[in-house]
């Protein structure tokens, strides 16, 4: 459906960072190994039933009427990210994975953003078992990892809203725009008729995924700035709000707002490559997490502007 192509540059990120790899690496094997138990049978039973009856998505509350015989259990909440039923399913899945998560991962750091990708699935997940049965959906086990691929896509539209997606190879489309279209589309789908997608699912991945960015405060995001500008104006001018809250205004910094954290790199000083370079070095011998909050504002800004 689209492709979108970012190379390393003068930053050195992976293409492949060990996360997205060891996923792509996982959920192939996984894959495999249902196309191999599809076969097999044990003790009469499909051996790939038997998979899905303890590893998929099972609903945790059934209508009588259903003689539904697979049961939820905990752990499914993990293991059914790791499930696909096609090779289309897969292919989508995993593609989409690595074009807007490798990037991810090079920002957050792989433990961050292993963290986040399993917990917009669980999200997913939680979603989807409890409101389905609302919406009178007929029981039936979920698999796959969308409502984590989700999660992940619109964290790459928060982060990159301005980032050109080519569709068909050929038609440029930002990301803000493509990704938020959507997430429309998955809103009117929830009802579609004899659908076997779980649209609820991917919402719960991607209402996770806006909520993180939106608490996470080491990321300043263009949305957070205009909830802080709301706030101070209306704070301070109360009705006179939109007499206040201009274009020119809206650029300046308040220095009582506590939350306000971050530095104006563009208008205090020129960064360099010698700078970058150095960063860089200190991520690859400490970790991410040890830059300081002007580091890591120096390298956010310039992977925004690497197009």
């Amino acid at each position: 459906m689209s492709n979108y192509y970012q190379p390393r540059g003068i930053f050195g990120f992976n293409l492949f960072p060990p996360v997205i790899k060891n996923l792509l690496i996982i959920n192939i094997a996984v894959f495999f190994v249902q196309i191999i138990m599809q076969n097999l049978t044990f003790n009469g039973n499909n051996a790939e039933g038997i998979l899905i009856r303890w590893f998929a998505l099972n609903p945790i509350l059934v209508d009588e009427t259903y003689s539904y015989p697979f049961a939820f259990q905990i752990w499914q909440l993990i293991t059914y990210q790791f499930l696909h039923g096609d090779f289309s399913h897969i292919l989508f899945n995993m593609f989409g994975l690595w074009m807007f998560g490798a990037e991810i991962e090079n920002i957050f750091g792989s433990r961050k953003f292993l963290i986040f990708y399993l917990l917009a699935g669980v999200s997913a997940g939680i979603l989807h078992l409890f409101l389905s049965p609302l919406l009178g959906s007929t029981p039936a086990p979920t698999i796959g990892a969308s409502g984590s691929v989700f999660g992940v896509l619109v964290a790459f539209a928060m982060l990159f809203p301005d980032r050109y997606i080519f569709l068909y190879f050929l038609i440029p489309v930002k990301a803000k725009y493509l990704i938020g279209f959507l997430i429309v589309f998955e809103f009117l789908a929830i009802n579609s008729a004899q659908s076997n997608v779980a649209h609820l699912a991917h919402l719960g991945g991607a209402l996770f995924g806006f909520l993180y960015l939106l608490l996470d405060k080491n990321f300043d995001i263009e949305l957070k700035n205009v909830f802080r500008r709301e706030y101070y104006y209306r704070k301070n001018y109360g009705n006179r709000y939109q007499d206040y809250y201009t274009p020119s205004s809206s650029r300046r910094r308040n220095d009582d707002v506590e939350e306000v954290k971050y530095i104006d790199i563009e208008e205090e000083e020129i960064i360099t490559q010698k700078e970058i370079d150095e960063i860089l070095d200190k991520i690859s011998k400490s970790g991410y997490q040890n830059l300081t909050e002007r580091e890591k504002r120096i390298l956010f800004e310039a992977s925004k502007k690497m197009k």
